[in-house]
Parts: structure tokens; C-alpha cells; sequence
């Protein structure tokens, strides 16, 4: 006979190894009882490192966080890669991000390229792709691709909002568009198009792009000048905005300008182009630009900076970029906070997809935050400004082209 010593035993045994596989099953990739862990890859070198102070300022923001006692008792691991905005380089950090470092999702991954280069992996693998950093519109397809949902307003949308200022307000507009050759850069092209209508043919009078990989972007300038152009619509990264802001200046082109709003950080932009050579440069904000001083009594402002003095001292107050940094962090802070003890990624994206009337630190005035399971484009809305030589002047009040005002 079996003794009672043996089956009492037999059954811890058997509860124990029960318990054990539980936990196994219980067990969310990237988390732990203190631990949340975030990837992300940004342009610290390359062509577009001047983006690389967003993946700074998200660090600090973390840091913020994690002072504070984390978020629901666990602190954020935040993993940020070099990918010098190469889509290669981008798949390989990514894979590390995902097959080694096993991170809980993926959080603002920057760049039209190099997130298009991901975009299928992200989805097969079903880890969250949270917050692109890019306003490219696929990242708004639920239906094709349900892991991946962008922040920003999208190109196209933005650049409805150019070509309906053009039409209500230069009646002898002559275009000239300059470009990045993939698809940020044709997003931004066909939504100005798009909006213009049957009066495109006539109005944009030259279309040139260039690529990441050229040295600068001056001739173009010149030839959209001599094409007849009055109008520059200047879709570009924030190195080549430079180099076109300054060389329309310097070969004399008496021309309104449209910069797009990923390249309209004063600090990282418009500095280093000249301020005097950027007065009357037109573009479309969803944040509070810090150069602006109607926010200086602002509580948005005032944290924002009380921010940067003890979190990211190094970073640059002028940048717009910085702001970027600290609201998208928020967003995804919350998007934690509502998940609670629920980190699987299924519940990280459903609680992504389920935010309403979110309003995040630096965002504009009536500028909100909403998503839904069919609805991948948390801000829609922006507002017109223009540079006076020193700061961007608001005008207009919102538009969201998504509605049609």
C-alpha cells in the first residue's frame, strides 16, 4: 500500500509543478512586478539626428516617472537604439528590441523609412508599435495592420490644410514643391494636391525630390525658383529645411513659404537656417511651440520647463521637439496607467485604442485626444502659425481637415 506520507507528497508535488505552469502561462513579455520595458529607435546619427533629442526627452520624461514611483508601482525600462534613420539598421535594431531584449512593445519608433521597413514584422510578431513617430497615413489601418497606430496628424491631412489657405488667400499662386522621395515625403504632396482639386494642373508649376543620401538640397531651390515658382512648399526633414530656408535666402527668391510641421522646431530648424531668413514661413501646429510667448504664464509651460531644468538640462528649450517629446510620453503614460495590472499586449493596444478626449500636457487649446478600434489617429487637428523673425505667431484658430473645417 501506498503510504499517507507518500500521497500527501505526491500532491504537494503535483500542486507545486500546477502553480509553476500558472505562472509560466501568467507570465507578459516585458514585464515583471517592478519592471515595464519599452523599445524604441531613434536617429541619434545620420541625416535626421536632429530628431534625436525626442528619444533623449522621452528618456528624461521616464526618469520623471520613475521618481514618482513608476507607473502602478513598476518603473519604465526605456530601450532606445541608433538606427541613424536607415531602414536596414532599423530592422535589425528592432529584431534585437523584440527577439533579445523582449521588450513589452514598441513605443515611437521614428520615421516614414524606417518604420514602413517594420511595419509587417511588428504585426506578424503582434507586439504593439505605438505612436509612430511619423504622420505617414498607414499608420491609421486597424483593419490591416491592428498592431501598429500613429500619434501625429497625418501628411496628407496637414497638407489639405496648405493648399485650402492657397486657395482662399493666393489667387496667382505658382507651387513648387520640394520633397523627400518616399513616403513622408508623397504623403505630404497628395494632400496638398488632393485639397487644390481640378486647380493643381495649373497651380503646382514643379514637383522635384531629393533623397536622404544628397549632400544638400540647393539646386532644387534654384530650380523651382527659376521655374517661375512664388510659392516654395517645403516638405523636408529638418536638415535639408535648413538648407532650403537659407539658400531661397541667399540667391534672393521673393516667395511664401509652407514648411511642414515635423521641421518647424526654431531651435533645431530655424536657427541654424537664420531667423531673419525664416520671417514669413508659414506652418501648422497641434503644440504649444516654447518660442511663443503667450504660454509663458501657461501651467503646460511652466511644468515643461521646471521639466527640462532638472530632467534634460542639456536639451533645448527653442526645440519644439522637446514638447513633442514630453506630450507624446504623457499619452503613452496614460495609455499604462489604464492598462493597470493588465500588461498583456492585447490590453496595452486595447487600452491605446480606447482613449477619449485626452488632454496631454503642450497640446493646443482645444486639441484632444481620441481613438477608437476603427480610429487610428489620435490628433487630428491643427492651427496655422507664422514666423515673425523670432517666434510663430498662432492665426486662423483649429482646423482638422478629417471634418472638413
Amino acid at each position: 500500500m501506498i503510504s499517507r506520507r507518500l500521497l500527501i507528497a505526491a500532491a504537494a508535488g503535483t500542486a507545486i509543478a500546477f502553480s509553476a505552469g500558472l505562472a509560466a502561462a501568467q507570465t507578459v513579455v516585458g514585464v515583471t512586478d517592478t519592471e515595464i520595458k519599452i523599445g524604441n529607435t531613434n536617429p541619434y546619427s545620420g541625416p535626421a539626428s536632429a530628431y534625436g533629442t525626442i528619444g533623449k526627452g522621452i528618456k528624461a520624461y521616464f526618469a520623471m516617472i520613475n521618481d514618482q514611483g513608476g507607473i502602478n508601482g513598476r518603473k519604465i525600462n526605456f530601450i532606445s537604439l541608433d538606427d541613424g534613420y536607415s531602414p536596414p539598421k532599423t530592422v535589425e535594431q528592432i529584431r534585437r528590441l523584440v527577439e533579445q531584449e523582449k521588450v513589452a512593445f514598441l513605443f515611437q519608433t521614428l520615421g516614414t523609412p524606417t518604420n514602413s521597413a517594420i511595419h509587417k514584422y511588428v504585426n506578424k510578431k503582434k507586439v504593439p508599435h505605438l505612436f509612430v513617430a511619423t504622420g505617414a497615413t498607414k499608420w491609421g489601418q486597424p483593419k490591416k495592420f491592428p498592431w501598429t497606430m500613429g500619434w501625429q496628424p497625418n501628411y496628407q491631412g496637414e497638407g489639405k490644410i496648405y493648399a485650402q489657405y492657397i486657395l482662399d488667400n493666393l489667387p496667382n499662386a505658382k507651387v513648387g514643391i520640394l520633397y523627400q522621395n518616399d513616403d513622408y515625403g508623397k504623403d505630404y504632396v497628395k494632400g496638398l494636391v488632393d485639397q487644390l482639386g481640378a486647380k493643381a494642373s495649373s497651380i503646382v508649376i514643379s514637383k522635384l525630390p531629393y533623397e536622404t543620401s544628397d549632400p544638400t538640397v540647393d539646386s532644387q531651390i534654384v530650380s523651382l525658383k527659376n521655374a517661375g515658382a512664388n510659392i516654395l512648399y517645403n516638405v523636408t526633414t529638418p536638415k535639408f529645411a535648413a538648407q532650403a530656408i537659407r539658400k531661397a535666402a541667399d540667391i534672393g527668391w521673393k516667395h511664401t513659404q509652407f514648411l511642414n510641421s515635423v521641421s518647424n522646431s526654431v531651435g533645431s530648424v530655424l536657427k541654424p537656417a537664420g531667423l531673419d531668413k525664416s520671417k514669413g514661413i508659414i506652418s501648422a501646429f497641434y503644440l504649444k511651440d516654447p518660442t511663443d510667448p503667450q504660454w509663458v504664464n501657461d501651467a503646460d509651460y511652466k511644468a515643461w520647463t521646471a521639466w527640462m531644468d532638472k530632467y534634460y538640462p542639456s536639451g533645448d528649450k527653442l526645440s519644439s521637439f522637446n514638447a513633442y517629446a514630453y506630450a507624446v510620453a504623457a499619452t503613452v503614460t496614460q495609455v499604462l496607467k489604464q492598462a493597470g495590472n493588465d500588461l498583456s499586449r492585447e490590453n496595452i493596444m486595447k487600452q491605446a485604442a480606447n482613449l477619449s478626449n485626452l488632454t496631454v500636457p503642450m497640446l493646443l487649446p482645444g486639441i484632444k485626444i481620441n481613438t477608437g478600434a476603427n480610429d487610428f489617429y489620435p490628433i487630428e487637428g491643427m492651427e496655422l502659425g507664422r514666423f515673425t523673425g523670432e517666434k510663430w505667431e498662432l492665426f486662423g484658430g483649429v482646423i482638422d481637415p478629417s471634418k472638413g473645417s
